[in-house]
């Protein structure tokens, strides 16, 4: 069996419905479907990779979907030809032929990680096997699942659909934001706090915000300072016991080493379109395990491809932790892939047809063509009173005492 083709299908997804999670306002619902006209800067690009032998493998790339496309077709030219079944091999072709641009991490591992997950789908259609066999073998039938909620309403919400793990996000008034969810859902539901900037916080500030978070008993803090400031998440978790989570931002095995062998986080997030495809996540969850580290994959901005890779990953790997989704996405992503998930509650069914188990409706995909998928925050909220305009990186907490106290 040979590769014969490699196609990429690009195309702007919508903001998940603001009325039922706190996100940026925008445009969504049917009536931005039957117009073609979206809000947001979410983009989605999924890959198909096609074979003599009449086997289509499917996947997704995340990291920059407008740049990574050319990256994927750029790549094309090295796999024309190949055996899909070498994957390890193909691999590490693709990344020999990247690294003399420089190492270009999420966006190099992002064009790697549609055409990975591609090869795996091919392997497990041309065997008649699930990818989660591939992998290892099932060790559970279904994969536990968490939603974002930034209020009490919302979350009540998410608790009312069985769903037992809310996450919420920003970096303003979060002990507050947290108490409030902490009263609401009670103490049968796990809440973890998405610290992701920008500004991220300084060290300094999130040892101190994590401390008065103690009380509330998190699953996580996730991303509290940038991700590039290692030496900080040591200072972290010296101050505080509050099991920290990061590494969306990293990819491969090369970027996620340090946080796993310095032991900085407890969960490890790595994002399932562009941390290198399945082929470095097994690898990834293999190196946290060696440390007690839990995997809980990135999946917030991507689309339903990436979605059933991580399922099959979490399916075949002892240290899974549960598994981000959005409860009230874009209503489109249910159209975008047949058949969607099977979400139960709070967990979602682990699929058995061969391959990933799923394709893309491209007569949809086609219908909204990618507008923009870059932005900066558009609220001033979590800046410094004036500072909104000045986009800084790193920002220290001002008007500390209700910020730390959550009054």
């Amino acid at each position: 069996m040979k590769i014969t083709d490699i196609r990429t299908f690009l195309m702007q997804a919508g903001p998940p419905d603001p009325d039922k999670w706190a996100t940026d306002s925008g445009r969504s619902g049917d009536a931005a479907i039957a117009e073609g006209k979206l809000g947001g800067f979410r983009n989605w690009l999924f890959v198909k990779v096609y074979t003599d032998a009449g086997i289509v493998g499917i996947g997704e790339c995340s990291g920059w979907p407008r740049v990574i496309e050319t990256a994927v077709q750029d790549l094309k030219g090295l796999l024309i030809g190949e055996d899909p079944t070498h994957i390890e091999r193909l691999w590490q072709k693709m990344q020999v032929a990247t690294m003399g641009h420089g190492m270009l991490g999420t966006v190099g591992a992002g064009a790697m990680t549609g055409i990975d997950v591609a090869l795996w789908d091919i392997k497990g259609k041309a065997l008649g096997v699930p990818v989660w066999n591939l992998l290892g073998g099932k060790m559970r039938d279904r994969i536990p699942i968490y939603s974002h909620a930034n209020t009490a309403e919302a979350a009540l919400a998410v608790k009312g659909h069985g769903i037992r793990t809310i996450k919420c996000g920003g970096v303003a008034d979060p002990v507050r934001k947290v108490a409030t969810l902490r009263e609401a859902v009670g103490d049968e539901v796990d809440i973890a706090i998405d610290l992701h900037g920008p500004p991220w916080l300084t060290p300094a500030d999130a040892a101190r915000l994590a401390r008065a978070l103690e009380p509330y008993n998190l699953l996580w803090i996730e991303d509290p300072i940038a991700p590039d400031n290692l030496d900080g998440y040591r200072r972290i978790r010296d101050a505080a016991h509050v099991p920290l989570a990061a590494g969306e931002r990293m990819a491969t095995i090369f970027g996620e080493r340090e946080l796993i062998e310095r032991e900085l986080v407890d969960v490890i997030q790595p994002d399932t379109g562009r941390a290198g495809g399945l082929t470095q996540m097994r690898k990834i969850a293999a190196m946290a395990e060696a440390h007690h580290i839990m995997m809980a994959p990135h999946s917030g901005s991507l689309g339903p491809v990436a979605e059933y890779a991580a399922i099959h990953l979490l399916a075949a790997i002892p240290n899974a932790l549960i598994l981000e989704r959005l409860d009230a996405d874009w209503p489109g992503r249910a159209r975008t892939v047949v058949p969607h998930p099977v979400q139960e509650g709070g967990s979602i069914a682990v699929p058995d047809a061969p391959g990933l188990g799923c394709d893309i409706d491209e007569g949809f995909v086609a219908r909204f063509p990618s507008e923009r998928n870059v932005a900066v925050p558009g609220s001033d909220r979590s800046y410094a009173p004036g500072t909104h305009q000045e986009h800084v990186y790193v920002q220290t907490r001002l008007r500390r005492a209700p910020y730390f106290n959550g009054r």
